[in-house]
């Protein structure tokens, strides 16, 4: 790891925000995904009992 000097807060800091943003918009992109097949599922099932 480079020596970052006074600013390795800073850096460090910003990565790590940086990560857990990724990590929480991946989450809640799988999340959606899935509420939004379950709709689109119940939906399906609605129709072929309606005709």
């Amino acid at each position: 790891m480079p020596d970052l000097g006074k600013y390795a807060d800073t850096v460090l800091s910003a990565y790590a925000a940086s990560l857990v943003l990724l990590v929480a918009l991946v989450v809640l992109t799988i999340w959606r995904g899935r509420k939004v097949r379950r709709e689109m599922e119940a939906l399906e099932t609605r129709v072929k009992r309606n005709g």
